[in-house]
């Protein structure tokens, strides 16, 4: 049996992107379960996962279900020890925890105002003055962070905080929101960041765009890395017979750059032609010598 993770939608569900990013960027298996915001109440199509009713929501390999995104962190790191989530130095290791814990429970108007949307980015967005409150605060944590373990994250290595803080770079990215240039590399850094860049790609590829998120600002293109141009296509020969990701049978295919690949389900080539760069299995097989 293996670890269980229940996620809301790629593109909006923000604590959702910190769980599965403990899980992918420090290489811990898990089965995804997708809930659908667009079938049913959250809590309702996680009824029999007694107490949990929000995503994300992990259960374990022998069966304990832990709701809270804070306590998966915990829990996964006394599970994997190895794994690194948080820093193996005792300082940096209180900061990062102490920066996560703030993450959970503070920046209400941040969340309010900039609800995370990976589908739209706004070319300027008012900034009252409890938005600007909280973007100072991240100034100061962000900065005494990068100050104290000199970075590139915030406690040196990338460690369970900078999972908390993906989303906010997202909303500080999407909204065009005022930041200083430290911040911003710091932001940029999470938009660069290959797990990122993955969740977003199949954020675009699965679910519908849920227009209580939008918001009715200028809007611009993602200020992230510009993926390299990839599209699906019905007909041609593909340089690979096997899905790069499952090593089945190819069915769908898609073009870059002259070349053509070949995927065994409309998912796997919709996410890739989101952002071929973000996928390494893809970048092998694109970059590598062609399966035949």
């Amino acid at each position: 049996m293996v670890h269980k993770l229940f996620l809301g939608d790629y593109s909006y569900s923000s604590w959702s992107l910190r769980a599965w990013l403990q899980f992918r960027r420090f290489d811990i298996p898990v089965q995804i379960e997708l809930v659908d915001f667009m079938r049913a109440g959250v809590a309702e199509q996680m009824a029999a996962m007694v107490p949990a009713r929000t995503v994300p929501t992990l259960v374990t390999d022998d069966g304990a279900v832990i709701w809270d995104s804070l306590a998966i962190a915990e829990e996964l790191n006394d599970r994997h020890p190895k794994a690194g989530l948080w820093p193996a130095d005792p300082a940096l290791r209180a900061l990062s925890r102490g920066l996560a814990a703030e993450m959970h429970s503070s920046f209400g108007t941040l969340r309010e105002l900039c609800p995370m949307n990976l589908r739209a980015a706004y070319s300027e967005t008012p900034v009252p003055d409890g938005l600007q409150a909280d973007l100072a605060r991240l100034e100061v944590l962000w900065g005494h962070a990068l100050d104290k373990s000199g970075g590139p994250w915030l406690c040196g290595d990338y460690s369970v905080a900078d999972a908390f803080y993906a989303p906010v770079a997202a909303r500080i990215a999407g909204y065009a929101l005022p930041v200083s240039d430290k911040a911003r590399a710091y932001v940029d850094g999470h938009l660069a960041d290959p797990a990122f860049r993955r969740w977003r790609a199949m954020g675009l590829a699965r679910g519908e765009t849920l227009p209580w998120y939008d918001r009715d600002y200028p809007q611009t293109d993602w200020p992230g890395p510009v993926p390299r141009p990839a599209r699906p296509v019905e007909t041609g020969t593909a340089e690979n017979t096997a899905c790069p990701y499952s090593g089945d049978p190819i069915t769908h295919l898609l073009e870059t750059e002259g070349r053509i690949f070949g995927f065994c389900n409309a998912f796997c080539r919709d996410k890739t032609v989101n952002d071929p760069d973000a996928w390494p299995q893809f970048v092998a097989l694109r970059d590598g010598t062609p399966t035949k």
